[in-house]
């Protein structure tokens, strides 16, 4: 029951806030309604029938007196003027059910027929019979005196109030005009937060916050937007400065590196000079892991990127490499990336893929919500078992403990491949393949 409810229910805030307005002016709507018609409508159409049952009380009762017959003229013409009545009798007539079969009634004149016969049975106590017209709007009232059958018409307004009708129109377009109102209000502060949702949004993916985004709305929505500018403002003091860390970093470890390499290289060949250029080189490869981790999305801008263009340079460089690898893409896509950290985190799935599995498969598609990109990467490697899919997305963490120069690596590929992917607004993980070895999905906005 929770599930259905979550499924009908507007998934945006403004649906929602509109609905909360909604729903008590329509409940209210409802109770008025039930109760005037319950109440003021019934009791209306009641006493009208009383009143209307009198009068043909009375003409039944002057009909049949003794000068009844030569006072049907004036009777009618009475009845015409001052009670819209229509009159006539039928001398030596008999009701006839069958001739005078009571039609299909709406709710409504059904309401009335009800009222008017339980008026009628009460006031005339002689057999009767009503005939309701629905296209004409008239009443037949046929009424079986001692010598024949008195037929009186009336129309329907005599039974019914019209100010009903003004009433439920007045309901109706009161709550239209309301709930109009309501919809522009909630539109200009709903405003806001959706212009902040986009800041977010834009700022999670890497690209610039729109310089026209400021705080707006309610306080409590400026509020929020002022922290997220500031927020915003920290982060990117904190990546500049980072940055410009890791560079002064990189430049101190890499000095002596080069001096060590300098000085081995004027060593004499031998087992022991042979050893200390593979712990250089180890040490080299490991630092510009470490510094690769650590500068994640670094400076870069996002640009607007052919997504093919670029999967066919980064399959082409692992072809170069020796990697066999089988690339398909049905269409033209492209998004915005930072073309170099997408190139690293891409090419550090593929090369963990080359280590362990003898063939590669990469494919790029777009989703059915035409709103994200997918890249699947497939291997027939030995793969990775299941309750380590996600551990080895942890830094250092890799499923062969070894650190040698044949499966090489410290365990840092896949952690700076969704660190890349992060940041452009996307997610990565892994399952079994198809194929037999470890599926990677990476879905990114498109």
């Amino acid at each position: 029951m929770k599930l259905k409810l979550k499924k009908i229910l507007p998934r945006t805030i403004f649906g929602r806030s509109l609905l909360i307005m909604i729903l008590p002016i329509l409940l209210l709507q409802a109770i008025t309604t039930y109760i005037f018609f319950d109440r003021h409508w019934e009791k209306m159409t009641s006493r009208l029938a009383f009143a209307v049952a009198g009068e043909i009380a009375i003409m039944a009762e002057v009909l049949e007196g003794p000068d009844g017959p030569t006072q049907l003229q004036d009777l009618s013409r009475f009845a015409v003027q001052h009670l819209d009545l229509l009159i006539s009798y039928a001398p030596g007539d008999v009701l006839d059910e069958q001739k005078h079969k009571q039609r299909k009634l709406d709710w409504r004149r059904m309401m009335m027929a009800d009222a008017l016969n339980a008026e009628l049975g009460a006031k005339v106590r002689r057999p009767f019979m009503m005939d309701i017209d629905s296209e004409e709007k008239w009443v037949d009232v046929r009424v079986q005196l001692d010598d024949g059958v008195l037929l009186v018409s009336l129309p329907q307004r005599r039974l019914f109030s019209s100010s009903s009708y003004i009433v439920i129109l007045w309901m109706i377009g009161s709550s239209i005009i309301l709930i109009s109102i309501a919809s522009l209000f909630m539109r200009n502060q709903v405003r806001p937060i959706r212009r902040l949702a986009v800041a977010a949004e834009r700022f999670g993916r890497g690209l610039d916050v729109p310089t026209s985004f400021k705080p707006e709305g309610a306080r409590e929505i400026r509020q929020a937007a002022q922290a997220f500018l500031d927020m915003h403002e920290r982060v990117k003091r904190q990546i500049t400065q980072r940055a410009a860390m890791l560079a002064g970093v990189s430049h101190d470890l890499r000095t002596p590196l080069t001096r060590m390499r300098l000085q081995v290289a004027m060593m004499p060949e031998g087992p022991d000079a042979q050893a200390l250029k593979q712990d250089i080189a180890d040490m080299e490869r490991m630092i510009n892991a470490y510094l690769d981790f650590a500068k994640g999305e670094g400076t870069e801008q996002p640009v607007r990127s052919d997504l093919r263009q670029m999967l066919e340079h980064i399959v082409s460089g692992m072809k170069r490499q020796g990697a066999d690898i089988e690339f398909t893409m049905a269409e033209d896509l492209s998004l915005f990336l930072r073309p170099v950290a997408f190139e690293r985190g891409l090419t550090n799935i593929l090369t963990n893929a080359r280590k362990y599995a003898p063939h590669i498969w990469l494919q790029a598609h777009r989703m059915d919500d035409e709103e994200h990109i997918e890249i699947i990467v497939d291997d027939d490697g030995p793969g990775i078992p299941d309750e380590q899919m996600e551990e080895v997305f942890k830094p250092f963490m890799r499923v062969d403990s070894s650190r040698n120069a044949a499966t090489g690596g410290v365990g840092l590929g896949l952690p700076i491949a969704r660190e890349v992917f992060h940041a452009h607004g996307g997610k990565i993980w892994l399952e079994k393949s198809p194929r037999g070895g470890v599926r990677a999905i990476i879905q990114l906005p498109a």
